[in-house]
C-alpha cells in the first residue's frame, strides 16, 4: 500500500511547491482537488483540459518528482435543488471526469450531493429519521427523482471515458454510510464505488473497520483517505455527536478532526489497513490535513511518520 496526499492542503503551496513538499515527505502519490468547494486549486479542469502540452508537463513533472496521481477530486453538490447552483458543480464534475481521462487517471473522488426536499426547494435537506412521515416522503423523491436518475447518467458517462467514481461517505450528503453506498452502488453498477474516509464513520458510531470490509468484499473500495477523528466523551454523554459548532470550537464539539493516530491509535489503524489488505485494496492511503489542533505542515509530518509504520 502507498501513501499519498491529498492536495487541498497544500494547494497554497502552488505546483511546483506541493511537487516539492510530497518529495519531502517521501510519498509515493498525490490527489488533486478540482471542485468547487476548495479555497486553492493546483489547476483549474476547463482551462487544462484545452492545453494539452500543459498535460504533458503535468505528467512529466509527476513522473520526475516520482509520484503517481491518484484521483482527482470533485467536492460538491450536483444535484442541488437550486438549477443554477446546481448547473456549475454539475459542469465542474463533467470537467473533471473528461481531465482524468485526458490524464490517465483512474477515477474521480466526490460526494453524492444532497437534493431538496420536494421540487422547487431552494435548499439541500438532509433527511436522518423517517416520522414527522413528511421525511419518508422527502427520502423517498430525493432517491427515486434526483439521485438515481443523476448518478446512473453520470456513472455511464464516466465508464465511457474509463474513469471511476468513487463516493466519499459523509453525513449532510445523501450518500453517508455503507447502506447508502451499496445502495447507490446497486442501481449504477460497478463503475460507481467508495472513496473510504474512516473519519466520517467513527462519530456516527460505525466501526470503519468493519464498514471497510463489507464495502470491499463487493469490490467497490476504489480509494482511501487517511484522517482520524477525536470524540469529546464528556461533550458526546451531554448532547450526542450531533454537531453543528463550528470545526474551530475545539473544546465545545462533541467530535473534531485530528491527524492519524491522535483520534484512535494502534488498535484502530492496524486493524483497519489490515483490513484494506485481506480485501486486495493496494491503492493508496491519501492522507487528509482538517485537524485544528497542529499546523499543516505539522499535520501531514505526523501522519506520515505514524502511518509509515503499517505501510
Amino acid at each position: 500500500m502507498k501513501l499519498g496526499v491529498m492536495a487541498s492542503g497544500i494547494a497554497a503551496l502552488g505546483w511546483d511547491g506541493a511537487l516539492a513538499f510530497c518529495r519531502e515527505m517521501r510519498l509515493d502519490a498525490i490527489e488533486i482537488p478540482c471542485g468547487l468547494y476548495p479555497k486553492h486549486r493546483l489547476f483549474v479542469p476547463d482551462q487544462l483540459l484545452a492545453d494539452t502540452t500543459r498535460q504533458g508537463q503535468i505528467k512529466n513533472d509527476l513522473a520526475r518528482a516520482g509520484l503517481t496521481l491518484s484521483a482527482l477530486g470533485c467536492s460538491g453538490n450536483p444535484v442541488h435543488p437550486d438549477p443554477a447552483v446546481a448547473h456549475r458543480f454539475e459542469e465542474a464534475h463533467d470537467a473533471t471526469v473528461r481531465l482524468a481521462a485526458a490524464l490517465g487517471v483512474p477515477g474521480v473522488n466526490c460526494f453524492s450531493g444532497c437534493p431538496g426536499g420536494a421540487p422547487g426547494d431552494r435548499t439541500p435537506n438532509w433527511v436522518t429519521c423517517p416520522w414527522p412521515t413528511e421525511f419518508s416522503r422527502i427520502h423517498e423523491y430525493q432517491w427515486n427523482d434526483v439521485l438515481l436518475p443523476f448518478w446512473e447518467r453520470k456513472t455511464r458517462a464516466a465508464r465511457d471515458l474509463g474513469v471511476r467514481i468513487a463516493l466519499e461517505m459523509h453525513p449532510g450528503q445523501a450518500v453517508y454510510h455503507p447502506e447508502s453506498l451499496l445502495r447507490l452502488r446497486a442501481h449504477c453498477g460497478e463503475w460507481l464505488g467508495c472513496n473510504f474516509d474512516p473519519s466520517h464513520l467513527f462519530w456516527q458510531g460505525i466501526d470503519p473497520a468493519l464498514a471497510a470490509r463489507v464495502i470491499g468484499e463487493a469490490g467497490a473500495i476504489f480509494h482511501v483517505h487517511a484522517k482520524d477523528t477525536a470524540l469529546n466523551a464528556q461533550n458526546v454523554r451531554v448532547n450526542g455527536v450531533l454537531d453543528t459548532k463550528p470545526y474551530s470550537d475545539l473544546a465545545g464539539r462533541s467530535w473534531v478532526f485530528r491527524t492519524c493516530g491522535q483520534g484512535h491509535g494502534d488498535a484502530f489503524w492496524q486493524p483497519f489497513i489490515d483490513t484494506l489488505n485481506r480485501i486486495g485494496y493496494d491503492g493508496v492511503l491519501s492522507i487528509e490535513h482538517e485537524d485544528d489542533h497542529v499546523t499543516w505542515r505539522e499535520g501531514f509530518e505526523m501522519a506520515v511518520a505514524y502511518l509509515r509504520r503499517f505501510c
